[in-house]
């Protein structure tokens, strides 16, 4: 659990006017997460957690390097039209995250941002065909980075999950660990297979609807989840994507290709 400590130059919602107003950056940070159920034992704010941290801890990396990186205020509801039969799994449409990044992005520009990162931390959430939509509209270049992909998981856990397994509690352990429930009071977290193996395979895709997937809202056991483990995974996770966000700053829009 990171403590708390001084206001950190690269994140916006540490800064006072005094702090931005003379300051310049060259790439904004956007951690989207969800709203929505992590099995009994995680919180329902888990995506958002993780996903500002990753943000936060990153940018620190590319600060420390001279990368001019701003982490911006997490957005906490993701696409869950899967999830709506779930208590409270607050969903946001995929047009509305268009209407909400068309929005910000004459802010950021007007105030000389060259770059946008959305951190996304959500499995529903996927940014791609957005950016395709706002690109040609804005000279912020426009980017899409899911944190659990960053790093493979497999070095550091013996069955990562999809949600609410090993990986998502261990990281949970290390970041909140207060917020995390007994692990043996957990759900198994098991997932039914789809009857139709080209879904099975993953070169047909459908929405999961999730209540006919999983009876307790994992999909992934958490049982040998560790603090340890999350620690581990979250410091390369944000090393590496610091060094990005570092590089990225460095980059000259126009030449981003050789």
């Amino acid at each position: 659990m990171t403590d708390a400590g001084p206001p950190r130059p690269y994140v916006l919602g540490d800064c006072t006017w005094s702090d931005i107003r003379s300051a310049r950056f060259e790439v904004a940070v956007l951690p989207w997460g969800a709203t929505e159920a992590h099995n009994t034992h995680l919180p329902y704010a888990t995506d958002t957690i993780e996903t500002e941290s990753v943000a936060i801890a990153a940018a620190g990396v590319a600060w420390r390097r001279g990368g001019r990186v701003l982490v911006l205020p997490p957005i906490p509801f993701g696409v869950n039209t899967g999830q709506r039969e779930v208590p409270f799994c607050l969903n946001m449409m995929p047009s509305t995250q268009t209407a909400v990044l068309r929005d910000l992005l004459p802010s950021l520009q007007a105030h000389g941002i060259r770059k946008l990162v959305i951190l996304n931390g959500h499995g529903g959430n996927d940014f791609r065909q957005v950016i395709r939509e706002l690109q040609p509209s804005t000279s912020i270049v426009l980017a899409q980075v899911n944190w659990y992909q960053v790093v493979a998981p497999s070095a550091f856990f013996d069955e990562p999950g999809d949600h609410a397994g090993e990986l998502e509690t261990s990281i949970t352990l290390h970041l909140r660990p207060d917020l995390v429930r007994p692990l043996g009071t957990a759900g198994a977290g098991k997932a039914r297979s789809h009857r139709i193996s080209a879904f099975r395979d993953g070169w047909a895709w459908m929405p999961r609807p999730w209540t006919k997937v999983t009876d307790d809202t994992g999909v992934g056991n958490p049982v040998r989840s560790t603090s340890a483990k999350g620690s581990a995974y979250f410091g390369a996770v944000t090393e590496k994507l610091g060094a990005f966000l570092s590089e990225f700053a460095a980059a000259d829009p126009a030449e981003l290709f050789e």
